[in-house]
């Protein structure tokens, strides 16, 4: 229920912390899991004293419970385990402070815990968070690798060494980090994150040695996943050994079996690739050389062909053949000529002896009137009718006379 206060009637600490009290006394008893981070069991103290701590959050709460009660636990739970609790809230209404009064502890087994870790990697799965088609390809030679792996730990160690070892110019963002316990994966999720957000990081590597289950819970953490997926460089996981399975390892864009196995997949080695250049190389001479010489010998074979051996015998033989084919014009157009000639000659002859100039020669001649008609008849003309006869040297004038007869009046003109 909201209170009615105000700066001019506000309520006491005291109260404030008695009725906060009372609405967490009106609380029922609740089961709670976490892990133990602290373990205070005071000799001759009928109280034995918890932190429970939540792996995934920077989350804690105080657990108090008769020793009776821990007694039935105290050989299989110790600090860092992980255990579920019936317990009832509580307020300490003098230091105003919340805890949880335990009746019952029960530790989380190993099977327990696979059996949820199973049931958390198939729900992430159906997300779709470990698809191959969501994973990114590493860059075939990163530049800056982020590196995030316990301080001064094996696997640090491993990773640096051996990728400095195959490619000594690589350079390496570390964050040392807890990688195990309550700690674990809030830190690993911000350097995972800080990592990502740093320009010039070109992947990321998370690397641990190996360790029991419990030891590798936080790389199978819901949280760590989500912000492994999320990245958007790529992400190697290099997760104790072989046989070790986080689910971190199924959503990682790369799963390295071991610390040194991550190295050596994440940057090529300086000697192979030196090897693959020289190979290369070999092989693009080669390559050049047996096409210059296929070349060489195509340009022998052009070469040795009679046209480029001897490039005027094609147009000696073509001026052969043309000057042949001039005189063989020349001889033609000569025999239609002389043919025409001799043909000419004779129309020509034909032409004289058949002409009227032939027969006038013969002491034939032609009259015409005035207006130049010919005289074939002698009803054609009348009595003194101007007439003009035509001979073979020229023409003169004539004239009838009155009995029908022609008197030649003068020469009119004559042939030069």
């Amino acid at each position: 229920m909201a209170l009615n206060t105000s700066a001019e009637s506000p309520l006491p600490v005291g109260e404030v912390s008695r009725l906060i009290g009372g609405w967490i006394d009106r609380l029922g008893a609740v089961w709670v899991e976490g892990q133990i981070t602290q373990l205070s069991r005071r000799p001759g103290a009928g109280v034995v004293f918890l932190t429970l701590r939540d792996p995934s959050h920077d989350i804690s709460v105080g657990v108090t419970c008769y020793r009776q009660v821990f007694d039935a636990v105290a050989d299989v739970v110790s600090e860092g385990a992980r255990v579920v609790v019936l317990a009832k809230p509580e307020w300490y209404a003098p230091r105003g402070q919340l805890s949880l009064r335990a009746t019952e502890i029960k530790p989380v087994g190993v099977g327990e815990l696979l059996a949820r870790l199973e049931q958390l990697k198939k729900s992430l799965a159906g997300e779709g968070l470990f698809a191959p088609e969501r994973k990114k390809p590493l860059p075939f030679l990163p530049q800056l690798i982020g590196l995030v792996c316990g301080r001064a730990s094996a696997a640090e160690r491993d990773v640096l060494e051996n990728a400095r070892h195959r490619w000594p110019a690589v350079r390496f963002e570390v964050r040392n980090v807890p990688v195990q316990g309550v700690h674990a994966v809030p830190q690993v999720v911000q350097a995972v994150k800080e990592l990502d957000a740093m320009e010039g990081v070109d992947v990321i590597v998370v690397a641990r040695g190996g360790g029991s289950v419990e030891d590798l819970l936080p790389f199978s953490d819901e949280q760590l996943v989500r912000a492994v997926a999320a990245c958007r460089t790529p992400v190697v996981s290099a997760i104790g050994h072989e046989p070790d399975t986080p689910l971190l390892d199924y959503v990682a864009d790369l799963r390295a079996s071991t610390p040194t196995d991550a190295a050596k997949k994440v940057v090529p080695d300086v000697g192979e690739e030196y090897e693959r250049v020289r190979w290369l190389r070999d092989r693009a001479r080669r390559c050049v050389q047996a096409s210059v010489e296929r070349e060489e010998r195509g340009l022998a074979h052009a070469l040795a062909r009679p046209s480029m051996e001897d490039p005027h015998r094609m147009i000696d033989e073509r001026a052969d053949h043309v000057a042949s084919l001039l005189d063989r014009g020349r001889r033609c157009l000569g025999h239609h000529l002389d043919r025409a000639s001799s043909e000419l000659t004779h129309t020509h002859a034909r032409v004289v002896a058949l002409s009227p100039a032939a027969t006038l020669r013969r002491g034939y001649a032609v009259l015409q009137k005035a207006d130049g008609h010919v005289v074939r008849a002698p009803g054609e003309v009348g009595p003194e009718e101007p007439l003009r006869a035509r001979v073979a040297e020229g023409e003169f004038a004539v004239r009838v006379d009155g009995a029908g007869a022609v008197q030649e009046t003068g020469t009119v003109g004559g042939d030069a």
